[in-house]
């Protein structure tokens, strides 16, 4: 498979008391084609990552390449055949749409036509509009427009959909589905797990800088030992304590965590582990003061290798 991507033990330390060490020898190869999340918490190193590998920052060491070139020499080469949408995009509010598009275009020996790109992103009825006057998914996609001006083989997506009502989200996630379907390589950071399950071949889980697991999402979330969750909450109304022990030995249960009360459990057949659970907790002379079931995502795969949710570890960050 050509790869887009190739990095070997990239590292990427801040100088301080003490250094802080922001990417801890990363390995990452992304085929052309590919669309490829980088997922994990705020903090984790996806940014970092990116900009390391977009050119924006050099390496503190390791081996990057892209497109099967080198930064510090073919600096050039590079630039023409990619595009970027950083997390914060800050672009001039005093031009219009089109005036924008028309800027970015100028960077590249070639690209497409900004009326063109206009289309694409949905904004043709805002090519007059100044910038300073376009709503937060408007400006997210002149972002990505920006990006795609110069017809790029590799594009970089920092967090395209971050502050995005549900609606601007959507709008995006259907701008990078047309990408990706035109063979596009698209490398995408993101902390919605639900983002990358729908959009990426594949993804890989970034936590403290390293990558703690990598695959589809699919192959992800068959590692976990029940395709299904079953979430629950008790009223504490007296009663004889339902514990881990009893639980685990439900039929069909695979795996438990308990969150201040709130119990997840892993499970193959929700059919069966669900009368038992009641069962147990009618016998016992307490509760439910919820009940959920759901299928299990990348969500529960990061909580099955970092022990923390995936908000407790921004929170943390």
């Amino acid at each position: 498979m050509s790869l887009a991507i190739h990095c070997e033990n990239l590292r990427k330390t801040y100088a301080g008391k003490p250094p802080v060490e922001a990417v801890c020898g990363l390995d990452l190869s992304i085929g052309v084609g590919e669309c490829f999340g980088l997922l994990g918490p705020n903090g984790a190193g996806k940014t970092t990552t990116i900009e390391v590998l977009e050119g924006l920052l050099p390496p503190t060491s390791g081996t990057v390449e892209i497109l099967g070139r080198r930064w510090g020499s073919e600096d050039d080469a590079i630039k023409q055949r990619i595009g970027v949408s950083l997390q914060e995009t800050q672009l001039s509010d005093k031009l219009t749409v089109l005036e924008t598009l028309i800027l970015f275009r100028s960077f590249y020996h070639q690209g497409q036509e900004p009326e063109d790109v206009m289309r694409r992103v949905s904004l043709e009825e805002k090519s007059a509009a100044r910038v300073g006057k376009l709503s937060g998914g408007q400006k997210q996609r002149l972002a990505v427009a920006t990006a795609l001006v110069g017809n790029p083989e590799l594009l970089f997506l920092d967090e395209p959909t971050t502050g995005l009502d549900p609606t601007s989200r959507r709008q995006l996630w259907d701008i990078i589905r047309g990408l990706r379907g035109e063979g596009r390589t698209i490398l995408l950071t993101t902390h919605y797990m639900d983002e990358a399950e729908r959009l990426c071949d594949r993804v890989g889980i970034v936590d403290r800088g390293r990558v703690i697991a990598l695959g589809s999402p699919r192959e992800l979330i068959a590692t976990l030992s029940g395709d299904n969750v079953i979430e629950f909450t008790l009223q504490r109304a007296g009663g004889s304590e339902l514990n881990d022990v009893t639980l685990r030995a439900l039929p069909s249960v695979s795996a438990l965590r308990n969150d201040d009360g709130r119990v997840s459990l892993s499970v193959s057949e929700p059919h069966v582990a669900i009368p038992a659970l009641l069962s147990a907790v009618q016998s016992r002379g307490l509760q439910l003061a919820s009940l959920t079931t759901r299928h299990a995502s990348l969500e529960d795969v990061f909580v099955s290798l970092t022990g923390r949710h995936l908000q407790d570890a921004e929170a943390a960050a």
